[in-house]
């Protein structure tokens, strides 16, 4: 007989969309997170009247069927994430609106004709954010499929975008997952946010289950009938556990997993400075993404206060800077005080007036973000999916379809809840 029913190692919504579930059906789940709180990459902060999202920063009408249908089986309707409103800017010189938009067409968001013309050509086709390898792009990466266009498509569109939303190096991540996300999720102006923060959905899910956090697992023990979860001295069994952390760690935690694909899922890493401000700085869009081109330090700026008013208190601004993929990795380990200088230095010229009006900075490193969706990780994606279920561990997360945003994860945790009830 074991302790447990089934144990889900990680709080993030993959592994409490799961619980939420599997304990619906009357199964016995208990979740374990390490962090003090729930959320993973969905959390918020909370500070001095702020609300902070740490990672995750919106969902989208379109595109997230299975978040919707979870959050009214909640009780949480749409008023709670209303429309954002604002669209994105690309830092051209200048910021330029209609970024991923369909006025962009008409404004050129820093596309010249001709680029606007090639990327309305080059999203056409069928893509299937949960096979994305099915697709006519094959293992293309996004610098090999933007190739064939005018080079504006690429440095000024879809650098800006992976590397400022996904923290991706377009020579590095595969195309097909990128088309397939951006082509589902509809225009950014239709995007939402929730009222309370980021984290609304985890505490929801997190709400009725059996969750404890501050909980270390340092390895899974597959028993063939049963497992177990090692957290210093302590064993707790189970007869299934499912592995809701990103792909590296559920590796790490389970070495003996026998899966090419998880050796070679990535996770790509992000830092951001959360930057309280004196007064609102920023607008129209609610985001300014930047190309390399323009500068190699800051990918995105975030105006939360635009995004939502209610993540700074009345008269004040939160502007979040995410560090551009070539130098996050140096940034993970720099000094909390060296990381926000730094940022807010190259984004000075972005935002005029940001340093002087910044009277608070708060660092958060993320080391594994996003799955980076190589085209060696795609390669494998599909065996790896076929071939869960037929332990007694298990696995959940957006990168299961290689796909860097929430509505995968939450498809995953469900997808796996419905093979552990089977079994």
């Amino acid at each position: 007989m074991t302790d447990v029913d089934v144990a889900v190692v990680g709080a993030g919504v993959a592994g409490l969309a799961a619980a939420y579930r599997l304990a619906g059906s009357g199964r016995e789940v208990r979740v374990f997170e390490a962090a003090d709180v729930v959320g993973g990459r969905m959390t918020t902060l909370r500070e001095d009247g702020f609300v902070i999202d740490t990672c995750a920063e919106q969902i989208a009408e379109r595109g997230y069927r299975e978040t919707w249908k979870l959050l009214a089986e909640l009780g949480i309707d749409r008023a709670a994430a209303p429309r954002i409103g604002r669209g994105i800017e690309m830092w051209r010189g200048r910021a330029r609106g209609g970024v991923a938009q369909p006025r962009g067409l008409i404004t050129g968001a820093g596309l010249p004709v001709r680029a606007r013309l090639d990327g309305v050509r080059a999203m056409r086709g069928a893509f299937d954010i949960e096979r994305p390898e099915t697709s006519r792009l094959g293992d293309r990466t996004v610098a090999e499929f933007a190739a064939p266009y005018h080079p504006d498509l690429l440095n000024y569109l879809l650098q800006p975008v992976v590397s400022g939303f996904f923290g991706w190096h377009p020579a590095r991540s595969a195309a097909a997952p990128l088309l397939a996300l951006l082509t589902s999720v509809g225009s950014p102006r239709t995007w939402r946010t929730y009222d309370e923060g980021m984290d609304t959905f985890a505490r929801a899910l997190a709400a009725g289950a059996d969750v404890t956090t501050g909980f270390r697992v340092d390895q899974v023990v597959d028993d063939g009938s049963s497992a177990r979860i090692i957290s210093g001295t302590r064993e707790i069994s189970a007869r299934a556990v499912l592995l809701a952390v990103p792909a590296p760690v559920a590796a790490g935690l389970h070495p003996y997993h026998g899966s090419a694909f998880l050796g070679v899922c990535s996770f790509t890493p992000v830092v951001k400075a959360h930057l309280l401000l004196e007064r609102p700085l920023g607008g129209p869009g609610y985001a300014l993404v930047v190309p390399t081109s323009e500068d190699g330090t800051v990918a995105t700026v975030i105006f939360d206060h635009l995004k939502n008013p209610g993540r700074a208190p009345a008269g004040r601004g939160l502007v979040t800077l995410m560090a551009h993929p070539a130098v996050a990795t140096e940034l993970l380990t720099m000094p909390d005080d060296d990381v926000a200088v730094r940022l807010t230095d190259a984004a000075e010229r972005l935002v005029p007036g940001l340093r002087s009006a910044t009277r608070r900075a708060i660092v958060r490193r993320v080391p594994e973000a996003l799955p980076e969706a190589t085209p060696r990780a795609l390669a494998l994606r599909a065996s790896f999916e076929e071939s869960l279920g037929r332990g007694a561990v298990d696995y959940a997360g957006d990168w299961v379809f290689l796909s860097p945003c929430s509505e995968a994860a939450v498809r995953s945790g469900l997808q796996a809840a419905r093979r552990l009830a089977r079994s």
